[in-house]
């Protein structure tokens, strides 16, 4: 059975977590408090099963600006996102700020999706998202207008999801595996279990694989609820490991395949400023778009996959830098990145690694 995975992205309050409730069935927030406050902190996750038969699960987001390293965590991995804004308050700064991320992390696909249209005539709002997105890698979008809570535009939601994830491209099966890990606990009885979107590559219960520097066997797996052998990516998994305790494992580790992966601590990499739709290289080597120069500050925080480091910057020119990680990340020629200043609130560029042992 196909299976994918996307995101959410928007404003806190405009109705992520409701309107995948509604799509799946299933609650997203997973903590009390959470519940309780009705106010997403951490990531979610649930899925459901498309007309067309395929798995689509969703990564869910917190909106509010002081998670905006949690939504990077979940964004990070994924190839697609669901944006969401409210018609009764239109484009809001964390609408912005999550956007800019997914611009420079290179996202081009995805839906808009504008909620709580029996509150407000969702056309104002809609203009506003869509000047947003077409300064932005993810352009004009399929927009589908809904009101969740009364089922409204849900069928229609659902067909545009299966347009938006068949269309998706199939990841290499055989790519070596670099799971981020996004979630890490204790089942008694079984041991560690992490958790992640898994991008490409597959997972066979009985691998041995690399976790920060220690050989650890998949004891077993899970997807969507259900255990299987294995799981190819894109894919949301749960890996329970042998040999590796929980204190030994956190948000932003990656599992990999042993002996493919070179560990950086330093990158070159090429820039841009969000909201530059035009500079987009489509190659990790191509010529650099004719751009304004992205000038940034000596240290910022370096976020790819679900990992958050703190770097140092060294320009090499208008639009390229030179970047020495606080902690190591298993990173590669083309991967990308978000640069952004939790001072400031704001994310400045994206990052296309060209080196990662220059």
């Amino acid at each position: 059975m196909a299976a994918r995975v996307i995101a959410t992205a928007g404003h806190v309050d405009h109705g992520k977590s409701t309107l995948v409730r509604a799509l799946s069935g299933m609650e997203p927030d997973r903590l009390a408090e959470e519940r309780r406050r009705g106010l997403t902190i951490d990531l979610g996750f649930a899925w459901t099963r498309l007309g067309s038969g395929t798995d689509l699960a969703f990564v869910d987001v917190p909106g509010h600006e002081r998670f905006v390293t949690t939504m990077l965590a979940g964004a990070g991995p994924v190839p697609a996102a669901m944006i969401v804004v409210a018609a009764d308050e239109g484009w809001m700064p964390q609408s912005a700020e999550h956007l800019d991320a997914l611009d420079a992390l290179g996202v081009d696909r995805g839906l808009l999706v504008i909620t709580r249209c029996d509150l407000l005539d969702p056309e104002p709002a809609l203009e506003d998202a869509q000047a947003a997105l077409a300064r932005s890698s993810l352009g004009e979008l399929p927009v589908v207008p809904v009101c969740a809570p009364r089922g409204e535009g849900l069928p229609e939601l659902r067909a545009a999801l299966d347009a938006l994830v068949t269309g998706l491209p199939d990841p290499d099966p055989a790519a070596d595996v670099r799971l981020w890990v996004d979630r890490a606990f204790t089942i008694r009885g079984a041991g560690t279990v992490v958790t992640g979107t898994l991008g490409a590559g597959t997972i066979h219960v009985g691998d041995e694989l690399v976790l920060g520097g220690r050989r650890v066997g998949v004891r077993g797996l899970e997807s969507l609820g259900e255990p299987r052998e294995e799981v190819t990516g894109v894919a949301r998994v749960a890996v329970n490991l042998r040999g590796l305790p929980k204190e030994a494992v956190g948000r932003g580790d990656a599992l990999l395949t042993p002996d493919a992966w070179l560990t950086a601590t330093e990158i070159d990499v090429r820039l841009r400023a969000p909201g530059n739709r035009a500079a987009v290289p489509a190659v990790p080597d191509a010529p650099d778009a004719p751009d304004a120069p992205v000038e940034l500050p000596g240290q910022l925080m370096l976020h790819a996959g679900s990992a958050a480091t703190g770097v140092r910057v060294r320009p090499l020119g208008p639009r390229h830098a030179r970047l020495r990680l606080d902690h190591p990340l298993p990173l590669r020629i083309g991967d990308r990145a978000v640069l952004r200043d939790p001072g400031r609130r704001a994310v400045l560029a994206g990052a296309v690694v060209l080196d990662v042992r220059p």
